[in-house]
């Protein structure tokens, strides 16, 4: 069962960040595009500045474990928290739809940089980057490969990715 691999992933990727003394010391973040990052928990101010210094002007906090709102405040770094459970479980059309009119209305202004985030950045995060991706027009197998080859810890568990097909579809119609 995937998602139960997927765990397992996860756990093998924070018990080797702690075992390098780097659980919340700097930044975990990958850049999939030019201007979309991907990545672990921001959690602290240090971890908020070093955000800020990579230019990033938005982030898609997909955690329900905390709110980077008030680190980001003396930043001008607009934070929007779409918070999801990672449970294995299907995930609803809706929040991809928030996420996604997030990133897109961030996208369209001229400069800015979106960091997508979990806690971990290897089922949340990417994701929500699958599905931002797709609806800017990336084919689905396309964009889960330019994830993981960026973002090799990125683990697609299968719910997650019919999640994502099910938002897809029902955006496409929207669409058109």
């Amino acid at each position: 069962m995937k998602s139960w691999a997927g765990f397992g992933k996860t756990l093998r990727f924070l018990d080797r960040r702690l075992a390098t003394g780097d659980g919340n010391q700097g930044m975990d973040m990958t850049w999939v595009t030019g201007r979309i990052a991907v990545g672990g928990g921001i959690w602290n101010e240090e971890n908020m500045t070093a955000v800020a210094r990579a230019g990033i002007t938005h982030v898609l906090n997909m955690q329900i474990e905390f709110d980077d709102t008030p680190l980001a405040e003396p930043y001008g770094i607009e934070v929007f928290w779409n918070r999801v459970d990672d449970d294995f479980q299907p995930k609803k059309p809706e929040v991809f739809q928030r996420g996604v009119e997030f990133a897109i209305a961030a996208l369209d202004q001229p400069g800015t940089k979106l960091y997508i985030h979990c806690a971990a950045g290897v089922h949340r995060a990417p994701m929500m980057a699958l599905a931002l991706l797709c609806a800017l027009g990336w084919k689905l197998n396309d964009a889960i490969r330019l994830i993981e080859t960026r973002r090799p810890q990125a683990d697609f568990a299968d719910v997650y990715v019919r999640s994502v097909e099910r938002f897809l579809q029902g955006y496409a119609a929207t669409r058109r």
